[in-house]
């Protein structure tokens, strides 16, 4: 089929085009006419029949007489599949009218222009209205940044999950997608908390606005599941993580005991004057979170995670600045004002709510350090995109945001 494509291409780079002879621009409307007829008065073998010839004249139709015939086309619910096929590998101008209007295209028709077509083409596809998920899923196939910003600015495309996944991960490489990926109704909290990560500062913003959600309903709804499963000793590790997701308590207590520091206060008043490994690691571990989450958030360049890790550890504002100081980050300019990046943390901090900035360190505890299973480890390492399918939320959450790392 891509050669056809080219084939037909190739129609159009006659120089100069001859002026076509009255008889071939005539036959051509009538054989159109003739196939736009209503069913009452052709029948199908009468269709297919003079759709066979108009396919055959197209091969010497001028551009102008391949667009005039796409465009009836357009009118057809029932247009010869052959026909239609001929005209969509045309030139994209050509197929235009037929992939912006025509009702009779199939998904099918809509993949097979995808995978044979040109940008142009698939550009085209992209600003289709109600595009099934299928197809978007064929577009992100040779991941063009120009369709795929295409395709998330149609607000009538239906984009599947693992399509949504593909276009995160593209994300970190085309900054520009990342305003058009928040904008999706289909964005998930994990595919925007590992957005998060390479994102710039307002979109940092959109990210905490919309989905640190509170886990009141959830702390309400299985209230009575935590006396229970601490009966059972914590036995079942998936109802564990579930509910170390769900509860209220942020700080790990057991930890406390096995700490050389009497709490999380002291660890952070000991990291201001260096923010060395083992203290970077005992924060971490006070504070609830795996070493790699912790690490994660402390070598952010944006600081913005900081911000979350106090506020959802019930710290005050002044460890913000204390870990920063430990950071060796720069804090104020020559007049004691704040710098810019530290203000811009230090706001972070004051809008976000313990209870809000508690599900996003969760989250991205749950899918930095629960998730990495052997086999993800090997996806990241390997860069595989096909398995998305067979991994969960978490999972993905986790090969988007670690893969570029564990890639290297």
């Amino acid at each position: 089929m891509a050669e056809a494509a080219l084939s037909y291409s190739d129609l159009s780079r006659d120089t100069p085009e001859a002026p076509a002879p009255r008889s071939r621009t005539t036959l051509l409307k009538r054989l159109t006419d003739v196939v736009c007829l209503p069913s009452s008065r052709v029948n199908t073998f009468e269709r297919a029949m003079t759709a066979d010839l108009l396919v055959e004249m197209l091969n010497d139709a001028s551009v102008a007489e391949r667009t005039r015939t796409a465009r009836r086309m357009c009118q057809l619910a029932d247009a010869p599949n052959n026909l239609l096929r001929r005209l969509l590998l045309d030139e994209a101008e050509v197929a235009q009218p037929l992939l912006e209007g025509s009702h009779a295209l199939t998904d099918a028709d809509l993949v097979m222009v995808v995978m044979n077509a040109t940008t142009e083409h698939r550009k085209l596809v992209a600003r289709r209205r109600d595009l099934a998920e299928i197809v978007g899923e064929a577009l992100l196939e040779r991941a063009e940044p120009a369709v795929i910003q295409t395709l998330l600015r149609n607000e009538t495309a239906r984009l599947s999950q693992p399509t949504m996944d593909v276009v995160v991960a593209a994300s970190r490489d085309e900054l520009s997608l990342i305003p058009w990926v928040l904008r999706r109704r289909e964005l998930r909290p994990s595919q925007a908390y590992v957005m998060f990560w390479w994102a710039d500062a307002e979109a940092r913003r959109t990210i905490l606005q919309r989905f640190a959600v509170s886990r009141e309903v959830l702390q309400d709804m299985a209230g009575d599941v935590f006396p229970i499963a601490a009966a059972e000793g914590w036995q079942d590790a998936s109802s564990r993580k579930a509910l170390q997701f769900i509860e209220r308590r942020q700080r790990n207590r057991a930890a406390i005991d096995k700490s050389p520091f009497g709490s999380l206060e002291d660890a952070v008043r000991q990291a201001q004057s260096g923010l060395t490994r083992e203290i970077a690691e005992e924060i971490s571990y006070l504070a609830g979170i795996k070493p790699m989450t912790g690490a994660k958030i402390l070598a952010d360049d944006g600081g913005e995670p900081i911000a979350i890790l106090c506020k959802a550890a019930g710290l005050p504002k002044a460890a913000v600045r204390a870990i920063w100081r430990g950071l060796r980050r720069p804090e104020t300019d020559s007049s004691g004002a704040l710098l810019p990046p530290l203000e811009r943390v230090m706001i972070t901090y004051d809008s976000m709510a313990v209870d809000r900035a508690q599900t996003v360190l969760r989250y991205w505890n749950w899918s930095l350090s629960s998730a990495l299973t052997p086999a993800l480890l090997q996806a990241i390492r390997e860069g595989e995109t096909e398995p998305l399918d067979g991994f969960s939320v978490p999972q993905r959450a986790a090969m988007l945001a670690l893969g570029g790392e564990y890639g290297r």
